[in-house]
């Protein structure tokens, strides 16, 4: 009888410790980070040398764009000309992203294109 009551509260004990070990993971868990771009383009012809170029320094890094261009409806105050939404795993990738050499690269082309304001916020996706 021993054994079973000795059983039974070593998978209790075991239950409750995996539960503590998924419950500490969760809570090590990084948010999302979205890079937020308001972009007014300067130089046409710049802009469209600079902006096919801008995904691939993003994919080493995990980058994706949620929104890019589109109709901006206004709610309050004046709308951006255009605005862009990239996510990222991390706030750490989105900043990794933009030390990175191959978007370094860009800048020079990038200045002459738009003037921009830009900003990474963490939050949640869902």
């Amino acid at each position: 009888m021993k054994t079973h009551y000795t059983i039974a509260l070593s998978l209790l004990a075991g239950a409750a410790l995996g539960g503590a070990a998924i419950q500490g993971l969760h809570a090590q868990a990084k948010p999302p980070a979205y890079v937020v771009t308001e972009v007014q383009i300067i130089d046409e012809a710049a802009f469209k040398e600079f902006a096919p170029k801008t995904d691939a320094t993003m994919a080493p890094f995990g980058g994706k764009r949620l929104v890019r261009g589109g109709k901006i409806i206004p709610l309050e105050g004046e709308p951006p000309k255009r605005f862009v939404i990239t996510m990222f795993d991390s706030a750490e990738k989105a900043q990794a992203w933009r030390d990175s050499p191959g978007w370094k690269a860009l800048l020079p082309i990038r200045d002459k294109a738009v003037k921009s304001r830009e900003f990474i916020v963490e939050g949640i996706s869902n």
